[in-house]
Parts: C-alpha cells; sequence; structure tokens
C-alpha cells in the first residue's frame, strides 16, 4: 500500500512548531505529574458518586505527558482511523501510468504523502499546547486517559487560580469521559461503527475528491479575506451521506461533552472551593482569543467544540432537572436511547420518547 500520509513527518512537524511550555524546574514537574495522578483516582469516586455510573470493565490508570507525547498519541490513533480510508481510496483508485515510468496512485500523486504529513502535522502542534486532556479512544479497548501537563500548568498560572482546585476540576472533566466509556462498554464500539460509517459514506471518486480540495482552499482564501465568514473546511469535506453520519455523531459528543462539563461544575462546590471563580476565569479565557487564533479554531471545527460544551450542558441540565440522574441515565441504555440532533435542542422532546415511554 502506497504510504499517503508520512505519520514520522507528522510528528516531526508538529514537534518543530510545538512550543516547550512553562518553566519549571524538574522537582515541580515530578509534582504536578504526581498530582495530576492522585487527583484523578480522586476524581474517579467522585465522579461515580454523582453520576451512579461505574467502571465495568478494567482500564489503564492515567497517562500523564507531554505535548511531544500527546501528538505522538494522537497519530497513533489517526492512523488506525486514516488507513482504513486511504485503502478504500487506493482500492477504488487503481494506479495509473507515469510518465516517468512505473505506476502513481492518483489520490497519491495530487496530495502526496509528505505535503499530508506536514499539513497533519501542523494541526497537532497546534493542538498540542492547547489540550488539557483527552479520552483517546482509538488506541484500544477501552480507551486511555491523557492528561498534558504542561498544558494544565500553563493554563492555571495565566488564570490565577488555586493549582490543586484546577487539577482537580480538570480531572473531573476528564475522567468523566472515562467513566462514560467504561461504565457503558458499548459506547465505544458504537461510536467507533459511526466512524466506520462515515468512511464507508465516503466519496471515493477522484474529480470529487479534487472538487472537495479546491473548494476547501476556496474556504480559507475567503476566511481570510473575510474573518466574519461563517466557513469552517470540515463542511466542505463531507459527501451528502457523510452529513447524516456526521449529525448523529455531533449530536453524540455534544451529549458526552455537556455531561462531562455537566458533571465536573456540579461535583465541584463540595471538592474544589473555588469552582465558580475558576469556571469563570476559564470561560472568560475562552472568549478572550486574538484573531488569528478564532480564525484557526473555526477551520479547524474547534468553534464548534465549543459549542457542545454549551449546548450538551444545557441538554443534561434540563434533563437531570426533569426527571434526576436515574432518569438521565437511561440515555445509556442503548444506542436507541441517545438523543437525536433535534432532541439536543428540545430536552423535552427526549424525555418524552425516553423516559416517557419507559415509564
Amino acid at each position: 500500500m502506497t504510504q499517503m500520509v508520512d505519520w514520522d513527518l507528522a510528528v516531526s512537524t508538529a514537534a518543530t512548531l510545538t512550543a516547550g511550555g512553562p518553566r519549571v524546574s524538574i522537582t515541580d514537574a515530578a509534582d504536578v505529574v504526581n498530582e495530576l495522578r492522585r487527583l484523578t483516582d480522586v476524581a474517579e469516586q467522585h465522579v461515580a458518586a454523582y453520576t451512579g455510573l461505574s467502571a465495568r470493565i478494567d482500564h489503564p490508570p492515567v497517562q500523564v505527558v507531554d505535548r511531544p507525547d500527546w501528538v505522538r498519541s494522537n497519530v497513533e490513533g489517526l492512523q488506525l482511523v486514516m488507513d482504513p480510508v486511504i485503502e478504500k481510496i487506493q482500492a477504488a483508485s487503481p494506479p495509473k501510468p507515469s510518465p516517468l515510468g512505473g505506476a502513481v496512485g492518483t489520490v497519491a500523486k495530487a496530495v502526496g504523502s509528505k505535503a499530508t504529513g506536514i499539513q497533519v502535522g501542523t494541526i497537532l502542534g497546534f493542538f498540542s499546547s492547547k489540550v488539557l486532556g483527552q479520552y483517546e479512544v482509538f488506541s484500544g479497548t477501552p480507551g486511555r486517559l491523557l492528561l498534558v501537563a504542561p498544558n494544565v500548568l500553563e493554563v492555571e498560572r495565566k488564570l490565577g487560580v488555586d493549582p490543586t482546585d484546577f487539577r482537580l476540576w480538570v480531572a473531573l472533566h476528564e475522567v468523566t469521559h472515562r467513566t462514560q466509556f467504561t461504565a457503558v462498554p458499548w459506547l465505544r464500539d458504537h461510536f467507533l461503527s459511526e466512524v466506520n460509517a462515515f468512511v464507508d459514506a465516503t466519496d471515493l471518486d477522484p474529480d470529487a475528491l479534487a472538487d472537495r480540495v479546491r473548494n476547501g482552499i476556496s474556504a480559507l482564501a475567503e476566511a481570510v479575506r473575510n474573518p466574519d465568514s461563517k466557513a469552517s473546511v470540515l463542511d466542505l469535506v463531507q459527501t451528502p451521506a457523510q452529513r447524516a453520519v456526521v449529525e448523529r455523531l455531533t449530536a453524540l459528543m455534544t451529549l458526552v461533552e455537556g455531561h462531562a462539563e455537566f458533571v465536573m461544575d456540579g461535583v465541584g462546590p463540595d471538592v474544589v472551593p473555588t469552582v465558580e471563580s475558576i469556571r469563570a476565569r476559564f470561560n472568560a479565557r475562552r472568549g478572550a482569543r486574538n484573531p488569528l487564533d478564532r480564525l484557526l479554531r473555526r477551520l479547524l471545527g474547534i468553534e464548534v467544540k465549543m459549542r457542545q460544551y454549551a449546548e450538551g450542558r444545557r441538554f443534561v441540565a434540563a434533563v437531570v432537572e426533569k426527571v434526576g440522574m436515574t432518569g438521565f441515565n437511561q440515555i445509556w441504555t442503548s444506542p436507541e436511547t441517545l438523543p437525536l440532533a433535534a432532541e439536543i435542542q428540545d430536552p423535552d422532546a427526549w424525555v418524552a420518547r425516553v423516559v416517557g415511554a419507559a415509564a
């Protein structure tokens, strides 16, 4: 199989673009790592008590990583997701004779593994200094929890918040994600099946792919010329069949992100005394992006992620207020009880369909 993404180049590109992180002594760095590990265990107990969910399958311990380690972990996950797509594209696009002799795959020739590797590395380099934590579901069952120590340290310093409170607050969010996937064992398989459905819906016609690439470049150019443009590159790389899958995936991700936001603040007052101050300063920081940062975030779809946090939190809060946490937890019964995209905006509709039907 011709390599369409130079993964090694992606890692090295990200490493070149990634800043080293805040200045800290070796002793202090070790203290941060040890405390994040300890607070992850503390958070797990609080999340279980608050949500009524607890792990039903074993999971590996938290990995406290630096920025390069986070990049390498995500490259491993991306390879597992993208390699099947690459195989499908190459199978549907037989190699054509090259004027220089031999055969060159149509799509591989058009894009180039090194160019794609640089693009992937550039995106990961941007993310590597932003992500505080992540539950990485692609690398194996049931997934693994990552906390990015230099980013946690950098943000807590910029916000001027209590370090232990902030670290526990972050751990509560990420541990909630781990709890979702370990307390609901079918959730990971369902998520991966939707990703596979997205792959199966990929338009493999080389001309159609080329058109979407050109449209993506046009969107980038328009966004640079017009900062108020609402275009996102992610909106331009989907076939109609893929959009249906993306709608379901968006609803699922809005649920899991909103649930984590709801839990981290709901647990907070009892165990994180400064949670209100942390939330206020954190939200202010989210809104105080420089124009270039906002542009990149919109183009990369991160603004969609921010909306998922807010919309998902509102959905979870509304359902819990109406039927309690036990009623809300019926959401984890099966894929059929997950909220539809329209129900995210109309929690009463979900309650009527799922909880009402059960009653």
